[in-house]
């Protein structure tokens, strides 16, 4: 599948099963992206689940071929191959803001690159960290801040997650999943204070690079 005859189009869904009503409107989709809020919401309208995406519980990315839905996630590699080149020897722990769809994949990858890491979420499970909880020992012990929250994100770009930016420093990685500004409230205030920043759309082009090789394949991997 080339270039040539394809368009990639924007479907705006106000309610997840509005998706029942698309797919049989349209007769011609290849595939889709999944984005924020419904990456975890989408799991009951796909035929069939990747293994990593089954496993992380996730999927933004989904191949449609002979009436079978198949849902990827290529966030994870998104994200990994987009922070692994920023990583030194002391970023060995992180904390990942957020717990929706897209916090999944980063704590896969983060997995991946033998990164420990801890969740924070404004209403924490047990294993989770409250915003409240982020004293001066974790901020300094977490040299890695991931936001996967939308908090911050254009028009309400003065926004950010509610942590204690005055514990960060130079010896922190700010990373923001969101591409749009390209510098958000919380990464400026992380190079305010000599972290150093990375947004999210590199990210964005390396997953959508994985995305066009799983809908240009002439079999459901």
């Amino acid at each position: 599948m080339g270039l040539v005859g394809h368009s990639y189009e924007n479907f705006d869904l106000a309610k997840i099963d509005a998706f029942k009503t698309l797919i049989s409107t349209y007769n011609d989709i290849k595939g889709f992206n999944v984005t924020i809020p419904y990456k975890e919401a989408i799991l009951p309208y796909l035929t069939e689940i990747d293994g990593i995406a089954k496993r992380i519980g996730a999927v933004n990315t989904i191949k449609v071929s002979g009436g079978i839905l198949k849902g990827f996630n290529t966030d994870i590699y998104g994200f990994q191959k987009s922070l692994e080149p920023m990583l030194q020897h002391h970023h060995q722990n992180a904390l990942i803001l957020g717990t929706g769809g897209a916090s999944k994949a980063v704590s896969f990858a983060l997995t991946e690159l033998g990164i420990a890491h801890q969740f924070v979420s404004r209403k924490p499970a047990i294993t989770e960290l409250g915003y409240g909880d982020l004293s001066a020992n974790i901020m300094k012990s977490h040299t890695i801040l991931v936001n996967c929250t939308p908090l911050g994100t254009h028009p309400n770009i003065l926004e950010k997650p509610n942590i204690p930016y005055d514990l960060i420093g130079n010896k922190h990685l700010l990373f923001d999943l969101i591409y749009n500004p390209d510098k958000t409230a919380f990464l400026q205030e992380g190079e305010a204070r000599g972290a150093k920043i990375c947004n999210g759309l590199r990210m964005l082009e390396l997953q959508a690079e994985k995305a066009w090789e799983i809908w240009s394949s002439p079999i459901i991997h």
